[in-house]
């Protein structure tokens, strides 16, 4: 027991020691995003991806370039068109006149941080193949399979206003998001700051690398090391449970939910520098992992209510366990 102790602690003091050297550097470019880059390390270390739904202009770009340049990453940016084919986004092998055979030409996907841009614009077929890389981790073109990258995270922009000439994601593949979030709207005081900041060059541009992608990669090995208790994973099997029992929604959180949440809390506390699982942490993620997994009913949603609205009084009612150590 001692010795699980020790190595969990381990684990956690070097997790939220990186997360703090991530987050200030990227607040050097960015006003108020430490529950941004919070969401996108809590994503990189429970190997999912992040769903952004938020209007232009609120910083999503300027947010995965600086957490790229922060774990000293290769970033790629995807504009996702109705015209974008699937080989745009994976690569495609072309014969090369000067060696006389098919060389494969790597697409935007082979990177560390890959910025989607407005995934919803692009056609079912060409989502199918960006989520296909996701889910998989690799890309297979004409029969040849290449492993992407570790750390690997898709960081998908949606407009949740503008949605004419959009293909909507269908319930099972926004389920491949480990988390949805919005940057929001700063502060006027961060307003101004955000201007001062770049009144005459990008922060950006001077910004380098804290930790290494490698590292980042060798540290989400290492959530495993984080204890949690057996009532944390009951909490997280309840909370979904009682989504798919609720009478506002036609569709509750399925079982890869469960493990998403129960991930996600993981590494919550991880980033946090806690050795240990809380249920505070499985009620922080919970409003970032489960509402875009749950399918309103038309009732529910002529009422005006949100799926957030729902898993709040959820979260009233079931009960919170109070696990060992804390």
């Amino acid at each position: 027991m001692q010795e699980r102790s020790e190595v969990s602690a381990a684990a956690a003091a070097e997790i939220h020691a990186a997360a703090q050297r991530i987050r200030e550097n990227v607040e050097r470019v960015i006003v108020g995003a430490e529950d941004a880059v919070t969401l996108v390390l809590v994503a990189v270390l429970a190997n999912g991806h992040v769903l952004l739904e938020d209007v232009p202009g609120t910083g999503k770009t300027v947010m995965a370039r600086a957490f790229a340049r922060s774990i000293g990453g290769t970033f790629r940016r995807i504009q996702f068109t109705p015209d974008l084919m699937p080989t745009d986004v994976l690569g495609l092998n072309y014969y090369s006149q000067k060696t006389g055979e098919f060389e494969f030409r790597p697409g935007p996907i082979l990177a560390n941080v890959v910025l989607a841009d407005e995934v919803n614009r692009a056609t079912p077929r060409t989502q199918s193949a960006l989520l296909e890389a996701m889910e998989e981790r690799t890309v297979t073109v004409d029969g040849e399979t290449r492993v992407l990258p570790p750390p690997f995270v898709v960081l998908a922009t949606q407009n949740p206003v503008e949605l004419e000439g959009t293909f909507p994601l269908p319930e099972a593949q926004l389920d491949r998001f480990l988390v949805r979030m919005k940057m929001g709207y700063p502060t006027r005081a961060g307003e101004a700051e955000i201007i001062r900041r770049f009144e005459r060059s990008s922060p950006l541009d001077a910004l380098g690398p804290v930790v290494d992608a490698a590292e980042l990669a060798r540290l989400a090995g290492r959530l495993s090391d984080i204890h949690a208790d057996g009532s944390i994973i009951e909490y997280c099997v309840a909370l979904t449970q009682a989504t798919r029992s609720h009478g506002a929604f036609e569709l509750g959180a399925s079982p890869r939910a469960s493990l998403a949440l129960f991930r996600a809390s993981r590494a919550h506390a991880a980033i946090e520098g806690r050795d240990y699982v809380r249920p505070d942490d499985v009620k922080r993620m919970a409003p970032a992992v489960l509402p875009h997994r749950l399918l309103l009913s038309s009732n529910t949603r002529l009422r005006g209510r949100t799926a957030e609205d729902v898993l709040d009084e959820i979260m009233q009612t079931v009960p919170v366990p109070i696990a060992e150590g804390a």
